[in-house]
């Protein structure tokens, strides 16, 4: 009891610490009321960020900032993932980074820009920087990638607030770099960067005149894009609006809304059109035009039937079919990765757990998808899926692999908790699947005894107390905690919820950015902390969740690296990989709201109501091949639940906190 009475003081000290140290007045940026954010700049610079953004042909790291003098600096690292370099691998997209600003090479009244000083920037999809040059000039900067075209924007413009006639010259500028041939798969590349709006302009006061500056890359055999650069940016803006228009998260919390709608943006965003299909891919300078067994078929593709943006249902569809191609009969290891444009494959890190992974995510995808014809489809990949699994259970009754998703980077044992986790919830989606298919009975019910033996195995195998938690060890001969011991929660596996929750958000794992990868370290990946927060939501710990949850979103929202979930540090430092803005969505869909499908046209869910909360809603889901809404009210003790699908109400009734309702649509 000591013991307990001591770790319960450390936590509560802890949370008081992590809440303190990430105060209101420490946010860097601040939520406008169009659902952007925006940083004022006063005294808190200098300040250097890096965001992406993408489109269908192009990618661009970001890297910006305002420095000591209030001047604003910017690199953009472009990469044209469809334009393949020498040897054709998984990081052999066409790269380039430029530094130079526009403005450098503007004269007002025949002298350079001088002065400048940042007013505030602005993400909303795009990055809008506004400045001041003293008392004369008013600068605005707007960066975005085209949605369509292999090209990347820049819109300056500048204001005359002198109250005095004031000359401007915009030079002519067309740059074209041709890249070596040898360096490339189908020769060499050309690279454009043009000045558009060029010319002699006499500003009255208060008069504004715009130009832009419009990065593309093509073939050899190519023609360069012909760009209205206003009407990408109405593209642009018009591809936010539809993801912000759809499974709209509404709360008491406007952090979790507002970061919830730009985890949607970066989900969607990176889904690249290759000639093997449309391929979404993780980002962050390295992983386009391929896709894996973890980011694409187990992260992101189960969630994109909620958010009804058809070009990801494509994307994931195709993801599932271009593994679906690797299928044997001798049962040899689906490839990890499929690379440059579905023409090639990555497998150096062996079996990692793959064929569950996928099995879980198409299983998944295809239930929420609510489409008999993909789940037809893709029912012959998860049953060969299933059965790989089988083929590795060892004695003990888990699956053996020879690494895990981190590929060898932490160790993982012979047999991980993730993988078998994985298997787990891939045979209980394929019962529900397989029966809206009308698959064999027999063959279903050998899926639910499976599925119950691995349980108890994951148990036997897996449970044990580390570090004085009643939870799971990694592997075999793992001793110290792992955050990946969150992930039975995720599926539905809360015999050791309580140690596993304590462990979770214990001062050993839990840090200023969420979990450790290992207690102790300094290294962390989003996947587990978004992984956990989903997991402990789902086992019902909700107020314990949302405290975490609410920290964690407001760091990666308004604080120092904004907008989206990251991937890991220090590796890549803290990347805005695609895939984890997907699975930062699932806390919600999954976790808050508790939705597990059932069927092509059914699911039961489990909603979450924190304490604090007299209501919170889910609007436009698009699952189930449906467009319905889900609303929880808080009713005295309980909670009184409507589904309306339409026009038509689904469902209305007063509930217990905590039971579970079937729903079929």
């Amino acid at each position: 009891m000591k013991k307990r009475k001591h770790f319960l003081f450390a936590v509560i000290a802890f949370c008081l610490i992590t809440s303190k140290s990430f105060s209101q007045d420490d946010r860097r940026w601040q939520i406008d009321q169009d659902g952007s954010i925006s940083w004022q700049i006063s005294n808190n610079i200098p300040h250097d960020d890096h965001i992406e953004m993408s489109g269908k042909k192009i990618s661009c790291v970001l890297r910006y900032g305002v420095a000591a003098d209030g001047s604003f600096q910017a690199t953009r690292s472009l990469v044209w993932p469809m334009l393949r370099t020498i040897p054709n691998n998984t990081h052999a997209s066409f790269t380039r980074q430029f530094a130079q600003d526009a403005f450098d090479l503007v004269t007002v009244n025949y002298k350079p820009i001088t002065a400048e000083k940042v007013v505030s920037l602005t993400l909303n999809g795009t990055l809008f920087v506004k400045s001041k040059a003293g008392n004369n000039l008013e600068l605005t900067r707007q960066f975005f990638p085209s949605t369509t075209l292999p090209g990347y924007c820049e819109i300056y413009t500048i204001k005359n607030i002198s109250g005095k006639t004031c000359a401007v010259e915009i030079p002519k500028s067309n740059a074209i770099y041709t890249s070596d041939p040898s360096k490339g798969t189908e020769g060499s590349y050309t690279l454009h960067v043009d000045l558009i709006n060029q010319g002699n302009f006499n500003l009255q006061a208060n008069e504004t005149i715009s130009f832009s500056v419009f990065y593309s890359a093509v073939k050899t055999n190519e023609q360069v894009p012909v760009v209205n650069i206003d009407e990408e940016k109405n593209k642009r803006i018009k591809f936010i609006h539809e993801v912000w228009d759809k499974l709209v998260l509404e709360t008491p919390d406007q952090v979790l809304n507002t970061e919830f709608a730009f985890a949607k943006i970066r989900a969607s965003e990176s889904i690249f059109e290759t000639k093997g299909g449309p391929m979404h891919g993780p980002g962050g300078e390295s992983y386009y035009a391929a896709i894996w067994a973890n980011d694409q078929a187990e992260y992101i593709g189960p969630f994109f039937p909620y958010l009804g943006y058809e070009y990801g249902d494509k994307a994931s569809l195709n993801a599932y079919l271009h593994f679906a191609r690797f299928m044997n009969k001798e049962y040899k290891p689906i490839p990890s990765s499929i690379i440059a444009e579905g023409i090639d494959i990555w497998d150096g890190a062996g079996d990692r757990g793959d064929a569950a992974m996928i099995a879980y995510g198409a299983a998944r995808y295809s239930l929420s998808k609510g489409s008999e014809n993909e789940a037809k489809q893709l029912w012959p990949l998860v049953e060969w899926c299933l059965e790989y699994c089988h083929r590795k259970i060892n004695a003990d009754g888990v699956v053996t692999s020879d690494s895990d998703e981190l590929e060898g980077r932490l160790p993982a044992g012979k047999a991980n908790l993730n993988t078998s986790s994985l298997y787990y919830d891939a045979l209980n989606s394929a019962v529900y699947l397989g029966e809206a298919l009308g698959k064999d009975e027999a063959l279903l019910k050998t899926y639910k005894s499976q599925a119950e033996k691995l349980k108890i195995a994951i148990e036997k195998y897996f449970g044990t107390k580390v570090e004085g938690f009643e939870t799971y060890k990694y592997y075999k001969e793992n001793d110290i905690l792992r955050a990946w011991i969150c992930t039975p929660l995720t599926m539905g596996i809360y015999d050791r919820k309580e140690g596993t929750i304590a462990a979770l958000f214990s001062p050993r794992l839990w840090t200023k950015d969420g979990l450790a990868s290992v207690a102790g370290d300094k290294i962390f990946w989003d996947r587990s902390t978004l992984y956990a927060l989903r997991g402990v939501l789902a086992a019902g710990e909700t107020d314990k969740a949302l405290d975490f949850l609410h920290y964690y979103s407001n760091r990666r929202l308004l604080g120092d690296h904004v907008p989206y979930p990251v991937e890991a540090y220090p590796e890549g430092d803290q990347r805005h990989l695609s895939a984890e803005s997907g699975l930062y969505c699932r806390i919600f869909t999954e976790g808050l709201f508790g939705i597990r499908p059932t069927g092509l046209h059914s699911f039961s869910f489990t909603p979450r109501l924190p304490k604090s909360w007299p209501m919170m809603k889910l609007r436009h889901i698009y699952a189930f091949e449906r467009d319905f809404d889900i609303t929880v009210e808080r009713a005295d003790k309980k909670l009184k639940i409507t589904v309306s699908d339409g026009k038509k109400t689904v469902f209305n009734k007063v509930v217990k906190d905590g039971e579970t309702i079937n729903i079929n649509l």
